[in-house]
């Protein structure tokens, strides 16, 4: 790539009218008038300049280097980015003579947001330099041309580094980019990579080597993306390169999906259960293999049922081959450790750390829908003020009740959280939005300083659930509080209600006790309400249609009206039953009662 293009020596004066320009003195500009006169004289023009080799051009005069940079940054002509990484100039000086106005509201946007000085000096240079090797002015540059320049300068930092040629560039990306959003130059600053992850094939390289596979597995993903979260799309995206590629490096002879048999996918678990897990040595959790082969075995599963022409005759995916998940309890503190760490958090002193364990511990929001808050997210519903949580991982919102502690914290962090933000977002530092990595780092915190060991941010949601369970809260409301779409999902905590359960537990084991003394006595309440209705239902006089409720101490005279009736026909099964009667309406003196049971017992025996 040539350093600058090639305008011609008459233009030079024009495009060094800024360099003279931003002279203070007029001995300064004398200085320069001399600079310019000495350029001309070894390089003739911007075109000589651009020919000489990258060296030449690193060790030339201070002076003409300045020159270069400031002609480059006023004219936008674009640089190499060989040049502009490794050369010792002052890029963010330059630019700030050639655009005064732009680099003062830059500086004041990047301190409101957070910024010290030296943090806005290192962002401003750098987007000198990406200006520079684009053409263009700072304040211009879009999207595509930031992610073109830095791939610029990844090749040139390879190069260099192979020719042992020292790098000044220092590459502040993500805080320069969260000023650029919020000047409005950028709609959004660019996600940070998730560091310690191992790099993942392209669907480029794929393509190379596999163009059919890769073709029909793009066209599978971009149906997805029409009906599923982008989330859930990356996920199966990622599971469909990393089994194309362990397909392609171990199974040569398979140039398309059709050719997929079984024992490729017999492989491929092998293979990912070989993986290193995210943390180092661990093995892959179960509920990663489990999801990458759930993916694999959907993908299968449609594209045969949508006719894809490239399509294997069946599913090589078995449902057998989806591990079987474990079903632990949910991990949640105890009633000690829980206020030991809500008093630890009080005392820290990021802000942020004490809004989100608080929050967390007294809402049981996901850390999803903790970071997803918007600055809209209290309402007042009638008398009473809520919190409105985003669509998360559910795909559905609520509405959970504002505690008065959390209303406080909330607005402490909006009072603090800075404005002139493009963002919805309640929660964003340095014009970025926080990401999950900082919510985990201030529970962290704060079980540090509570001295209660590790706690995750999922915890205190479990936490939540088991106080409320214990303490009475039904599940339903539960449920509603969480955001569980089932009640199979509130049901976990009801397997959790350690108390409820122990109360239960030592209520009725002091009654089974009570059996196993020498002289057994339950208590006056050990029949409890399911026993004593079955009892009162034994013992009830059934009629045709419904039961006789009178008290077994009260007498009938209708009691012996069906055994008068000339359709009654006695059973010797009964005989002991009759017998009973009729010895109690002789104890009576109820000659009635007496004289029906004694015809129908001298019936019975006759008959016998």
């Amino acid at each position: 790539m040539s350093a600058l293009p090639a305008p011609s020596t008459r233009n030079l004066g024009a495009l060094t009218a800024p360099y003279l320009e931003s002279a203070g003195t007029p001995g300064s500009r004398r200085q320069r008038q001399r600079v310019i006169a000495e350029f001309r004289r070894r390089y003739r023009d911007l075109a000589g300049w651009s020919a000489l080799p990258l060296q030449r051009r690193l060790a030339a005069p201070v002076e003409h280097r300045g020159l270069v940079a400031v002609v480059a940054l006023a004219a936008r002509i674009p640089v190499d980015a060989d040049y502009v990484i490794a050369v010792t100039t002052a890029w963010g000086h330059h630019a700030a003579t050639v655009h005064r106005e732009l680099a003062s509201r830059f500086a004041t946007t990047a301190h409101g947001l957070g910024f010290s000085t030296w943090e806005v000096e290192r962002q401003w240079a750098t987007a000198a330099k990406l200006a520079a090797i684009a053409g263009v002015a700072p304040d211009k540059l879009d999207r595509c041309q930031i992610d073109t320049v830095w791939a610029q300068i990844g090749a040139a930092m390879a190069t260099l580094r192979s020719g042992r040629v020292p790098i000044t560039l220092t590459t502040p990306r993500h805080g320069l980019e969260a000023t650029l959003a919020a000047l409005g130059v950028l709609q959004e600053p660019s996600r940070k990579p998730a560091g310690g992850r191992r790099p993942q094939p392209t669907w480029e390289s794929l393509a190379e080597r596999t163009p059919v596979l890769a073709a029909t597995m793009r066209r599978y993903l971009a149906q997805l993306v029409l009906s599923l979260r982008p989330g859930s799309v990356r996920l199966i995206d990622t599971t469909l390169r990393t089994f194309g590629a362990y397909v392609v490096d171990h199974h040569a002879e398979v140039d398309r999906v059709a050719a997929i048999r079984r024992t490729h996918v017999e492989g491929f678990k092998a293979y990912l259960a070989a993986r290193p897990g995210y943390r180092g040595s661990r093995a892959p959790a179960k509920t990663t293999l489990g999801m990458r082969l759930g993916h694999l075995r959907g993908f299968f599963d449609r594209i045969i049922e949508w006719g894809y022409p490239d399509a294997p005759e069946r599913n090589p995916v078995f449902a057998g081959d989806l591990p079987l998940r474990d079903r632990p309890l949910p991990r949640f503190l105890q009633d000690a450790d829980a206020t030991k760490l809500l008093g630890a958090v009080r005392e820290l002193p990021d802000l942020f750390d004490r809004v989100c364990v608080e929050v967390l511990a007294r809402t049981g929001l996901r850390r999803g829908e903790f970071l997803g808050l918007t600055l809209d997210a209290v309402v007042r519903i009638g008398h009473g003020e809520w919190l409105r949580t985003p669509v998360g991982k559910l795909h559905t919102d609520r509405y959970i009740p504002l505690h008065p502690r959390v209303k406080q914290l909330l607005g402490e962090w909006l009072n603090n959280r800075g404005g002139g933000l493009h963002s919805r977002l309640m929660f964003v530092e340095r014009g970025r939005p926080i990401p999950g990595s900082r919510v985990d780092r201030a529970v962290r915190a704060a079980a540090t300083a509570a001295g209660i060991g590790h706690v995750t941010p999922h915890q205190l949601r479990h936490t939540l659930a088991t106080q409320a369970i214990n303490r009475g809260m039904s599940l339903e409301a539960i449920a509603a509080l969480l955001g569980h779409q089932s009640m199979s999902m509130t049901m976990t905590y009801a397997r959790i209600a350690d108390r409820t359960v122990a109360d239960e537990y030592f209520a009725v084991s002091e009654k089974v006790e009570a059996l196993y003394n020498a002289d057994p006595v339950l208590p006056a309440d050990a029949e409890g309400p399911n026993m004593r209705l079955l009892r009162v239902e034994a013992t009830r006089r059934l009629l045709g249609n419904g039961y006789c409720g009178r008290p077994h101490a009260l007498g009938c005279r209708y009691e012996t009206v069906c055994e008068n009736c000339s359709f009654f026909i006695p059973s010797i099964a009964f005989r002991d039953q009759l017998q009973a009667q009729l010895d109690d309406a002789t104890r009576h003196g109820d000659e009635q009662r007496h004289a029906a049971y004694a015809k129908l017992l001298k019936k019975l025996d006759a008959g016998a």
